[in-house]
């Protein structure tokens, strides 16, 4: 029998941070040549410090790696670049002013005496964008381009600087099925011009048809390298999470009240004069979710931080209750009983400094039974946030843990507990399980549901389709600013067909679109 070349070796390998975190312990992971390989985790289980400590971004403690059958040491990213890895990471890491050209060369730059050969720059963006059968367009402002052509630039970035291991973080997070279908079929070319390509993802239902090989890690430890097609999605989450876990959602037919939200002819236009919202209008009522599509860009954070008081300047109205509510403040917004569950947790949603139980009750700490006019009480704060780590299954010591010293799900759902318990009339939940694992997913979606059927209006914001589909009672979708799709009901309804609709594709009629604001 022939023996398997191997890319990368990683025997044994073991990061202990200086406070005392274990995020790998002994983990063995084998990468063959020209093989798409998945690995997959809940967050915290230690798959991102694996592949920092691959990249060079992080020593490990100890362990030995090789690359191509050789003994090496990567002190750095560009030792990893010196050998042959590249990595795309989720959030991409992009000039947005320079042209696409201009990103791919950046650093390795051609030289014309003492200026850049602009010219020459051009042409070896052009030769490598065909070489790996990956067309982006060289001119191109990369602010200008969707999300599916940024990734693209990512890609060939790695590429040229001669990446023959590529590592690909979530690498679909944020595309519609038609773009993820494209990438992967770039992908699977890439592999047959000798390309291994390592893909972390928490799409099980992608990691399945993408990947010829899988390996799963938990809480740090290696639980296992299977072929893809001899595993089930079921069996992977059960060996993720150590349990098993609902991947379909059950979703009650659900029983809308009165309009709680109303938002009409919404308008907002940048600094720089670029139209982000146009004429966006729609209701919502108690005891349902609305859910918004769209492939990220195309007004959704605009208009979500419009409705919150975190963006002013937008013209049209809002009303909640019947009150406008247009141009209030987030500290009015919330005082009129509207949680938000914000898109990026870190920046928004958590003080990473203070212990879980500031966290929780850092929206009510001066009302009763918690504080009053002149005094607080953190046993009484303390207390609840205990409850609150309970039903939330908070993996926490006690509500004096820092919230950085959480995982991500973890941090996920300190913000869930706080936005679920602030007897709230409306939620927005912008992104509410973006890059958290899989056990996490299901216990915020859930939690979605519960608070649906005990009367709550939930906006609910996604790029996950698939979310999108399974909670949603009635669907509108986005595209340049624009409500471009409404599906009074999402029966039969698949992510490809909002996909058409999230690349502008498909449209409906004026007079269906208008259903949105009267339902």
């Amino acid at each position: 029998m022939k023996e398997v070349a191997l890319a990368v070796e990683m025997k044994e390998i073991v990061k202990v941070y200086p406070n005392g975190v274990v995020a790998n312990r002994g983990v063995d992971f084998s990468v063959e040549e020209g093989e798409i390989h998945a690995l997959v985790g809940e967050n915290g289980a230690g798959k991102t410090t694996l592949m920092k400590i691959l990249f060079g971004m992080e020593q490990p403690t100890s362990g030995q790696i090789k690359i191509f059958g050789k003994d090496v040491r990567i002190h750095s990213p560009h030792d990893a670049i010196t050998l042959g890895i590249g990595m795309v990471h989720q959030h991409f890491m992009l000039v947005p002013s320079l042209t696409v050209a201009e990103n791919v060369i950046l650093g390795i730059e051609p030289r014309r005496g003492w200026s850049i050969d602009r010219e020459k720059a051009r042409k070896m963006v052009e030769e490598a964008s065909e070489k790996f059968g990956l067309p982006i367009p060289p001119d191109e402002v990369v602010r200008d381009l969707p999300v599916g052509i940024k990734q693209r630039v990512e890609i060939v970035k790695a590429l040229i600087r001669g990446a023959k291991i590529l590592i690909l973080d979530e690498p679909t997070a944020v595309l519609t099925p038609q773009e993820t279908e494209e990438l992967f079929e770039s992908l699977r070319n890439l592999t047959e011009k000798g390309v291994t390509i390592i893909f972390i993802s928490h799409k099980l239902k992608e990691v399945k048809a993408i990947s010829h090989r899988l390996t799963i890690l938990r809480d740090g430890r290696h639980m296992g390298t299977f072929v893809t097609d001899e595993i089930t999605e079921e069996e992977i989450s059960k060996r993720m999470v150590g349990r098993e876990v609902e991947l379909v959602i059950e979703r009650p037919e659900p029983k809308p009240g009165e309009v709680v939200l109303r938002v009409e002819e919404l308008g907002y236009v940048r600094d720089d004069g670029v139209r982000m919202l146009n004429g966006v209008s729609f209701s919502l009522r108690s005891g349902e979710i609305l859910g918004v599509a769209g492939v990220e860009g195309n007004g959704q954070r605009e208009l979500v931080e419009i409705l919150t008081g975190l963006r002013s300047g937008a013209t049209g109205s809002v009303k909640l209750h019947g009150e406008e509510i247009l141009g209030l403040d987030a500290y009015g917004i919330r005082r009129r009983s509207v949680s938000h569950i914000p898109e990026d947790r870190v920046e928004f949603g958590v003080a990473l400094k203070a212990p879980i139980w500031e966290n929780v009750v850092s929206d009510r700490y001066w009302k009763p039974p918690f504080g009053g006019k002149i005094r607080i009480f953190p046993k009484v704060m303390k207390a609840f946030t205990a409850k609150a780590i309970e039903e939330f299954s908070i993996k926490a010591d006690n509500p004096d843990t820092p919230v950085m010293m959480l995982s991500g799900g973890n941090m996920q759902k300190v913000v869930v507990a706080r936005e679920f318990t602030s007897n709230a009339k409306l939620l927005i939940a912008d992104q509410p399980t973006r890059g958290i694992d899989v056990g996490s997913t299901e216990f915020v979606r859930k939690k979605l549901i519960e608070a649906r059927d005990s009367g709550l209006a939930i906006l609910l914001v996604s790029a996950d389709l698939q979310e999108i589909l399974q909670l949603s009672d009635r669907i509108v979708v986005m595209y340049k600013g624009e409500i471009v799709g409404y599906f009074p009901q999402n029966r039969g309804l698949t992510e490809e067909e909002l996909g058409y609709y999230m690349l502008g594709v498909k449209r409906h009629e004026p007079s269906r679109l208008k259903e949105a604001i009267v339902a």
